[in-house]
């Protein structure tokens, strides 16, 4: 099984690196998260969005909203493995469905290093978040290590993996709740309220189109 970190008999070194690192990035998201901001404004001051570039990004954006939508329609935080829907080609979706969208606004702004501090970031806080998830699965589920054997942690697999019929009696009944077919539960994409998703996503889309004309005439008025 593939592993972020290296492993070693005790676990300790292992442990030791996660929650450094999710230190790190609890302390530095914020302050991260206002930078990128900032620079996202820089970038649309510096140059208009390209209707073109604008359009290139729908085939990102979209496809990574639709992941995490169906996504959040299966996953049973905490109560389960969930090894169906999309869980089945990639162990983090939801992560994945993110980054699509990331990329998809970085190409509809059209700028390089917007990009390139996007990637960096998500590298920064996504690792240990992983990291940290995937230690508590391994500990809570014990098919855990088997289901990576089976399912890449982020780029897909072209086939979906046969999840195990074994189910412990406890998660599934916990699942019939949700999701009696075991299918998409449109009661777990609100609960999980993922339709925030698509609200941001417009939002920044119109921020492309514009936020830049109102920047203009603040600045034009105030000369």
């Amino acid at each position: 099984m593939s592993s972020l970190s290296g492993t070693s008999q005790s676990g300790e070194p292992q442990r030791d690196w996660i929650a450094r690192w999710q230190k790190i990035a609890r302390r530095i998201r914020v302050p991260l998260g206002f930078a990128m901001t900032l620079l996202y404004l820089f970038e649309l001051w510096r140059r208009a969005p390209r209707p073109e570039g604008v359009a290139w990004s729908l085939l990102l954006v979209v496809p990574g909203l639709a992941l995490r939508g169906y996504a959040s329609g299966y996953v049973k935080k905490n109560r389960e493995l969930t090894q169906t829907g999309p869980y089945a080609y990639t162990r983090n979706p939801l992560y994945l469905g993110s980054m699509l969208i990331a990329a998809g606004f970085a190409v509809a702004l059209g700028s390089w290093v917007f990009a390139l501090v996007l990637a960096c970031g998500f590298a920064i806080i996504y690792i240990p978040v992983i990291a940290s998830e995937e230690r508590f699965l391994r500990g809570a589920f014990p098919g855990f290590d088997d289901y990576c054997r089976r399912v890449p942690r982020l780029i897909p697999r072209l086939t979906p993996a046969r999840a195990q019929l074994a189910q412990d009696a406890e998660n599934t009944a916990a699942s019939d709740a949700d999701s009696p077919s075991g299918g998409f539960s449109l009661a777990l994409y609100l609960k999980h309220r993922e339709y925030n998703a698509l609200l941001g996503a417009a939002l920044l889309f119109l921020s492309l189109l514009l936020l830049r004309r109102a920047l203009e005439a603040i600045l034009h008025s105030a000369r």
